[in-house]
């Protein structure tokens, strides 16, 4: 199952085709720290063998503590074994409806049984080179076992009570009580203020009611016994609100998972925090688990911020801290501020409502950063362990959040387009951080249909946007008891259907090809996780929420198709160590961003708004020559937040000298925003002629370039679907000194010299030819980083044939046909090359299939494997045959092709495998070749092939529910019989190779 790869003594022919960038096959190249890839041989070996820090990760789902250590140590050297690198302990059943199966009393998170379990994970992960990763708390959020919604350190909401009063008229009677009945649990509930408001029907909206913010009257003085009497002005309606602070009640999700029960953590003061260290010191961190820490932990972790309440998320410090953080009070706001099932209820005049909104959840930021994660992240790392956080889900600046964390994490369920993840990349790079991990593969609906191509597609796009680590969603423990076959399943069934994403283990046939899946996410990872990242623009971002899916104007739309990068910087990076300018780029040391964009602010109307502060900042930046482009009306622009008196002329003084400097513009018009871009001299990395669904993202070593390529989307609901792409790419180097572009395959490791491109200066344009989806990254380094022996050979600039490659004969001429070629070489020089008659594509008419066709084993976690054999004279779904219509498992195709008597060592062949689901692995003759691209299925079979009969066999793994449809109908029937197998149209496509003179 885990053979060694047959190429490794030379190039193979598959590598050499995608060094030409005519097949799009993607390759794959290695250089992790800048001295892995300078040294000789460790350049090859790094990226071939990436390190297990590097490769990717599972979240592993347990039914809390009813694990047994044994079966833990099984499954971390399952996963081990399939070249992932560490997992991510997770107390999630979802799919268990009757919890009292799992006897939280003895074992539950937390429980004696639990810490065995985590201990027996770390004791195994340390000896298998794995690291450990531990929620912060059963599911989410972030809960503590014995803690009551009562408590001090308990998470708050703020309810609101109302009643009406027409002018004049009198109100006798208690505090009108919250809206909402308290949840479960509460039993205390605290008056915060009672006030009055007269209705203004001008700033009401279709939801909320409007009020006169000069007529709020605080009223609380006047409440005895919790009774209230007063008498509204004449004239006008008047409205009393009520505020109430109690505990929201939230248990962590799908609970309970303890005894006693959790209740969710008040995020933003230090009580909630000191709530979740003190019961980890006192009841988990046992001496053996500090130790077993600091052999294999990885990163303590926090699901994002889901903080539910039918109120306003609250914490008893909010008063004080708004301020001081504003210097006004925040009871006379509160109106303005209060929700109702996430609705706002009041307003005030909208440019007044909007700043109010923006002040508060401004410093609700603040308190979450501080108190919450920047206190987890301060007691983490004297117990070796890193913060690992999804810090979005509220309206807090996530990218203020991703530069304070060792490791910010998006999710590809809940990010709506790639420019979430670039939220969170500038929060990393600007902290000079190194990882932006993704929870990754979690799909509604989908368990066991999920295929590794679908997953890839998602995964593509997102490593452009700066993702770098993977944690792919997810492991399900073993069983659980009344879990039927294949096993326990976090989310499935979920609400009686199938739920989320997959459960990946050997109960998945494809696990059987797992590794090739590993082996290229690792390599990818190894990549993006070296030198430092590059990206051409930085876009200031008023409000730094994530996971919104709203993008950047112009870039997004125009700028990605045509090759710029970019990323999003809030207000706090600017007081960033790295936030200097060299050279007119901004973090020259690490993004090293070209340019600032500023437009309005998207969250609220597209406003041109910046603070006072930010516009100092950006001035003195631009002062130090850092090019800005402002598009919108700031001549006009206001503060984001209430302005004290003198600010907005402050403001408009401030942008009135950025606009008076040489390389600031102002432009109106999206369309004029790359024209700004040109006139102030600055250009992408990336460059290509026409628009274009490429995907990039750069990053740089003291030896290389690396630039990763994919053929993506913005969002994975943009329409049409991605098209095959094919043009030239210009690729911009950094480095002095003579550079020659590499072609690294990720899927099979392999790092070629690419033999055509063009120079012109600083720049190299090179062909891309990608399939949707598919990948391919490119290095610029010197001749001899990866260990080539072409030196200062010429290369092709032009040819009309298939291909141009270095092989061992030099420089070499592909072609699938008999001709004569004309190359342009490097050195101004035309070569003519002729090649003989090459056999015509073969397409086989027969197939033996042998299918080892899963079924339900004796209990549920066992599998009965069937045997059936078939022969086809036609390639169709396993779907489409009636002995196989229900059928899941592994199939293996043999076909017999023969070669004429002319064949000889110069030529070779591609096989073409059409529409093949899910993983597959070829082998030639009875010899299994590297792993090749999911999302291009085209297999160079080169020197594997012989004279006169060749053997050829492909080997495909499918998902389970086909066979789950009838073995679990009440479950899965709902789902569609699904088309998988290898379904073609397969051809084997001879070539000839010939050296270029």
């Amino acid at each position: 199952m885990h053979e060694a790869n047959p190429q490794r003594d030379g190039i193979s022919r598959r590598v050499v085709l995608a060094a030409g960038l005519t097949a799009g096959a993607a390759l794959a190249l290695g250089a992790g720290t800048a001295s892995a890839v300078a040294g000789t041989g460790g350049a090859a070996d790094w990226f071939a063998a990436p390190a297990r820090s590097v490769r990717p990760r599972f979240r592993w789902w347990w039914p809390d503590g009813l694990v047994d250590p044994d079966e833990i140590a099984r499954e971390i050297d399952q996963i081990a074994d399939a070249g992932f690198g560490g997992v991510e302990i997770a107390a999630v059943h979802h799919s268990i409806k009757d919890k009292s199966v799992l006897d939280t009393a003895h074992h539950g998170w937390g429980s004696r049984p639990w810490r065995d379990g985590v201990e027996a994970a770390l004791r195994r992960a340390a000896r298998r080179g794995l690291t450990v990763d531990l929620t912060l708390g059963p599911s989410w959020p972030v809960a503590v076992p014995g803690l009551t919604p009562d408590d001090d350190a308990a998470a708050k909401e703020l309810a609101h009570g109302r009643a009406p009063l027409t002018g004049g008229s009198t109100y006798d009677g208690p505090v009108p009580p919250p809206v909402h009945a308290a949840a479960a649990g509460v039993t205390r509930q605290q008056l915060l203020a009672v006030q009055a408001a007269r209705v203004e029907p001008a700033h009401s909206t279709r939801k909320e009611t409007g009020l006169d913010p000069d007529s709020v009257q605080d009223l609380t003085a006047t409440v005895t016994d919790g009774t209230l009497t007063w008498t509204a002005p004449e004239g006008g309606d008047w409205v009393l609100i009520s505020y109430w602070v109690r505990g929201s009640g939230q248990q962590p999700e799908s609970g309970p998972h303890s005894a006693p029960a959790a209740y969710a953590v008040d995020h933003f003061s230090p009580a909630g925090t000191t709530a979740v260290t003190s019961y980890w010191q006192d009841h988990l961190l046992t001496p053996s688990l500090r130790r077993l820490l600091r052999a294999a932990g990885g990163s303590f972790f926090e699901d994002s911020v889901e903080l539910e309440t039918d109120g306003l998320t609250w914490t008893s410090l909010l008063p004080e801290a708004f301020e001081k953080h504003t210097g006004r009070p925040l009871l006379p706001y509160l109106p303005a501020l209060v929700l109702d099932n996430s609705n706002q209820v009041f307003a005030y005049e909208a440019q007044l409502t909007r700043q109010i909104r923006h002040d508060f959840w401004e410093t609700v930021s603040g308190l979450f950063n501080r108190n919450h994660l920047t206190a987890l992240r301060d007691w983490a790392h004297p117990l070796g362990m890193t913060l690992r956080s999804q810090p979005y889900g509220l309206q807090t600046d996530a990218i203020a959040s991703a530069a304070l964390l060792d490791i910010p994490e998006g999710e590809s369920l809940g990010f709506k387009n790639l420019d979430d993840y670039r939220c969170l990349a500038g929060g990393r790079d600007m902290a000079g951080r190194r990882v932006l991990s993704c929870e990754a593969g979690a799909y509604n609906g989908s368990a066991y249909s999920t295929t590794w191509d679908r997953f890839l597609r998602t995964m593509g796009g997102a490593y452009a946007a700066g993702v770098n680590q993977t944690v792919v969603h997810g492991f399900s423990y073993a069983t659980a008891p009344g879990v039927n076959w294949p096993g326990f399943a976090a989310f499935s069934p979920y609400n009686g259907t199938a739920g989320y994403g997959e459960s990946w283990g050997p109960r998945q046939p494809t696990w059987r090809h797992v590794q090739d899946i590993s082996g290229y996410l690792g390599r990818v990872h190894q990549v993006l996780q070296t030198g430092t990242a590059r990206a051409d623009v930085a876009v200031f971002r008023q409000t730094g929420y994530t996971a919104t899916g709203i993008g950047a104007s112009w870039f997004t739309a125009t700028g990605v198709p045509l090759g710029w990068t970019h990323q999003f910087l809030s207000g706090p990076l600017l007081d960033l160590p790295s936030a200097t300018v060299s050279n007119g780029r901004l973090a020259p040391d690490g993004p090293a961003y070209k340019a600032l964009f500023v437009e309005g602010d998207f969250f609220y109307g597209s406003t041109p708004t910046l603070a006072v502060e930010d516009a100092r900042k950006i001035l003195a930046l631009a002062e130090a020559g850092l090019p800005v482009v402002l598009f919108g009306a700031f001549d006009q622009a206001l503060t984001p937040g209430v302005p004290d008196q003198g600010d907005t002329d402050r403001l408009r003084d401030l942008l009135a000298r950025l606009l008076t400097l040489p390389h600031v513009v102002r432009v109106t018009d999206k369309a004029a925003v790359g024209d700004a871009l040109a006139a102030l001299g600055v250009s992408a990395d990336v460059r290509h002629a026409t628009t274009s669904t490429l995907l990039n993202a750069h990053r740089v070593t003291a030896d290389a370039d690396f630039y990763y390529l994919c053929n993506g989307k913005h969002a994975e609901t943009v329409k049409p679907p991605v098209a095959a792409i094919d043009h030239d790419v210009t690729l911009r180097r950094t480095h002095g000194g003579r550079t020659v572009p590499y072609l690294l395959d990720p899927w099979t490791g392999e790092a070629v010299r690419l033999a055509r491109y063009t120079e012109d200066g600083a720049d190299i344009t090179l062909r891309v030819t990608l399939q949707p989806g598919q990948t391919t990254i490119v290095a610029l380094g010197r001749p001899g980083l990866f260990d080539d022996r072409h030196g200062s050979s010429a290369h092709a600039e032009a040819t009309d044939a298939d291909a141009v490659l270095f092989t061992d004969r030099g420089l070499t001429l592909r072609a699938r046909a008999a001709g004569t070629w004309t190359t342009r070489l490097s050195r101004g020089r035309t070569a003519t090359t002729r090649t003989p008659a090459v056999p015509a594509p073969i397409t086989p008419a027969r197939w033996e299939l042998e299918v080892e066709d899963w079924y339900p084993g004796p209990d549920a976690t066992r599998t009965e494997h069937v045997r059936r054999s078939l022969t086809l004279d036609t390639l169709r779904p396993w779907s489409q045959i009636p002995e196989l219509a229900d059928s899941a498992g592994i199939g293996r195709y043999r076909t017999t092709v023969t070669l004429p008597a002319g064949w000889t060592s110069s030529h070779g062949a591609e096989l073409e495998l059409g529409q093949v689901s899910d993983t597959f692995r070829v082998s030639v003759n009875g010899r299994r070749l590297p792993a090749a691209d999911r999302l291009h299925p085209v297999v160079d079979l080169g020197p594997f092939l012989r004279r006169g009969e060749n053997t050829l066999e492909i080997e495909v793994a499918t998902p389970l529910i086909n066979r789950l449809r009838v073995a679990q109908p009440t479950v899965f029937g709902g789902v569609a019989r699904q088309d998988h197998g290898l379904v073609g149209p397969v051809r084997l496509v001879p070539y000839v190779q010939a050296a270029v003179r």
